[in-house]
């Protein structure tokens, strides 16, 4: 999983939550991508998750 190798606090502040991206809906790299329908928190298992549940569906194509 995706984690900080080093943090001064174990907890860190969450901030405020925007709203839905209108500006860098463009794909940068590769052919294919993730879009957020709603607004929330994103964790690093659900990343974790989602990458091979991709991964696992292109080496079946």
């Amino acid at each position: 999983m995706l984690a900080p190798k080093r943090a001064k606090y174990r907890k860190s502040f969450r901030g405020k939550r925007g709203g839905k991206a209108v500006r860098g809906s463009e794909i940068s790299f590769g052919a294919y991508g993730l879009k957020a329908l709603t607004v929330g928190w994103v964790g690093s298992r659900q990343i974790e998750a989602a990458r091979r549940a991709l991964t696992a569906r292109s080496n079946n194509v």
